[in-house]
């Protein structure tokens, strides 16, 4: 049986790929967790600095495999407690979402807990949980609002229709679309300029930027500032004789 997730690092980039194309890369509990595996691993991971995850086949991830619902630990797969958002913000090194199909409800939540999303030109985006009657749970009502805002995101969880590639960059929802061939280059390429950044300065940026989303710009603002003049004084320091 093939894995169903791979891991593969090369200078300093992990690409973690969903890998059950014959399901359309469904969420199933053994997904879960070698996916959970590949994302603890390479937050710890002294050789990686930018993470990519994509899918193999047509799709990124149709969501939950529905078979495996009620069937398999889908809510603690590891039995440890561990839940994928939480994994990811966890995660301090940037994590790029290349989603070369389909992304259907868990796998859409799956694309917007990434730092940014690239799209292959066949990409569509899909928020099912009304119609399959599933309860969402990894973020996609705050995530997708925050994203393309409130009133386009009542559209897309209301209608439960598809938003294809070209209206998810218009919208605000993927950084850039491109043919699907190209798009793991594009997204190492992109990877690869995010290595040649300060890795701790990097982790600081990052952390700073989603301040805004805990709490009020005033109070995100104080925090870049604080942090500046302590980065100053510690400047300030190392210059004054001993």
């Amino acid at each position: 049986m093939a894995r169903p997730v791979l891991l593969d690092v090369e200078t300093q980039i992990a690409v973690i790929t969903l890998n059950r194309p014959e399901r359309r890369n469904a969420i199933n509990q053994q997904l879960l967790i070698r996916l959970y595996d590949a994302l603890d691993a390479v937050t710890v991971r002294d050789d990686v600095r930018v993470i990519i995850i994509t899918g193999n086949g047509p799709s990124f991830s149709a969501g939950l495999d529905l078979g495996a619902i009620g069937k398999e630990n889908l809510f603690d797969p590891r039995g440890d407690g561990s839940d994928l958002p939480d994994l990811m913000r966890a995660c301090k090194k940037p994590i790029i979402a290349a989603v070369n199909g389909h992304a259907i409800t868990g796998g859409f939540e799956l694309a917007l807990n990434c730092d940014f999303i690239i799209a292959a030109e066949n990409a569509q985006f899909s928020d099912t949980h009304a119609r399959v009657g599933i309860h969402p749970g990894w973020g996609m009502t705050q995530l997708l609002q925050q994203t393309v805002g409130q009133r386009r995101a009542k559209q897309i969880s209301f209608a439960c229709q598809p938003i294809y590639a070209h209206t998810a960059l218009a919208w605000g929802l993927v950084n850039e679309v491109l043919p699907r061939e190209h798009l793991l280059d594009r997204a190492k390429t992109i990877a690869a300029q995010i290595v040649q950044a300060d890795p701790q300065l990097l982790g600081v940026i990052k952390t700073l930027i989603e301040n805004r989303n805990r709490g009020p710009l005033e109070q995100a603002f104080d925090k870049e500032r604080s942090g500046f003049k302590q980065f100053l004084r510690d400047k300030i320091s190392k210059f004054k004789p001993s």
